[in-house]
């Protein structure tokens, strides 16, 4: 499915260039060749002036290939927040790591495999951002459930001047990453649909396809259901975002999207296992790249738990008649 407000041609560059060479150990160097490494910088500072529509489609290419490699740490968070704090960047590889008030940050997405990190830390009253080497902090390598690394990262923030980091950046950082997330959850499911669709109409049980079975029929449909839901919520999230990240009812859009695309998740995953059957469970089978992906993705960047909390507190925030203004503003 391509996302809205994206030209086909352009979509069906970004589907072939990792279908053709999702892994070639040079994908990265491809990437930037075609201007996709730095989809969304502006074009004065060698980035392509695309939006985030076109860096959704991107990540969704990505997801739907099985390809894991940080462009969207890389573009949309790292170097999006140093360009927007005016530091700058360069064509090395970058993620983006939020110390604690101890120096401390876990589960960092790639930082073990980047160049170098954009780091956040709290000064004073506010924030404070330093473009910093890998080489300058600790890091502890560590895994998710699909093997992309998620690290442990100890820092000293007095070892860097860094720059003051306004507020408002920190919370678009925040829901710039949840977004990410669930546009990579959404692609995930979309795929396990797909597979469980096509396993249906070609698996026999009985002589006959298992799509004609009612009760495999009303599994495929709460999956499609789901991974429907999961999706038109966040479309509406990009949609918003696009127009402006500063909205204050963005955040509401952002954790409708990941709530549920965290709890179609659950749907997904179960109703298409259920339907592959044991063959669905072994590792040459490819439905695992995308059910692990998607239990996996949902609980980073905020856990289903955690959006769930927001959107119940922000509904009761807006008091009597105020829930349906944040749906339909």
């Amino acid at each position: 499915m391509t996302t809205p407000g994206v030209e086909p041609a352009l979509a069906q560059m970004m589907d072939s260039v990792f279908a053709e060479h999702g892994a070639d150990t040079d994908l990265w160097q491809r990437l930037d060749a075609l201007g996709l490494v730095r989809l969304t910088g502006a074009e004065d500072d060698g980035g392509s002036g695309a939006g985030w529509p076109e860096a959704s489609e991107l990540l969704s290419a990505a997801v739907r290939h099985s390809v894991r490699i940080p462009v969207a740490e890389h573009d949309l968070l790292a170097c999006w927040l140093l360009d927007a704090a005016g530091v700058g960047s360069d064509a090395a590889v970058r993620t983006v790591c939020v110390l604690d008030g101890d120096g401390r940050a876990a589960g960092v997405p790639w930082a073990s495999q980047c160049d170098r990190i954009a780091l956040v830390w709290p000064r004073g009253g506010g924030y404070a951002v330093a473009d910093v080497s890998t080489d300058e902090v600790s890091i502890i390598q560590g895994l998710n459930m699909i093997d992309e690394p998620r690290d442990g990262v100890t820092a000293d923030p007095t070892a860097h001047a860094g720059t003051d980091l306004d507020p408002m950046l920190v919370r678009q950082l925040r829901l710039k990453s949840a977004l990410v997330r669930a546009i990579q959850i959404c692609a995930a499911l979309d795929r396990a649909l797909e597979l469980t669709i096509e396993h249906a109409a070609s698996r026999e049980q009985f002589g006959r396809p298992l799509a004609k079975f009612q009760a495999v029929q009303h599994q495929i449909a709460d999956i499609a259901a789901e991974a429907a839901l999961a999706r038109s919520a966040t479309e509406s999230a990009l949609a918003a975002a696009t127009t402006d990240w500063s909205s204050p009812h963005l955040e509401f859009l952002v954790a409708s999207a990941r709530s549920c695309a965290g709890h179609a998740a659950t749907v997904v995953v179960r109703n298409a296992h259920q339907v592959h059957g044991a063959i669905g469970t072994t590792r040459e089978h490819r439905l695992h790249e995308y059910t692990r992906a998607a239990l996996a993705w949902r609980s980073e960047f905020g856990s289903v738990r955690h959006w769930d909390a927001r959107l119940t507190q922000m509904a009761m925030d807006a008091g009597p008649g105020g829930a349906w203004p944040l749906i339909c503003p």
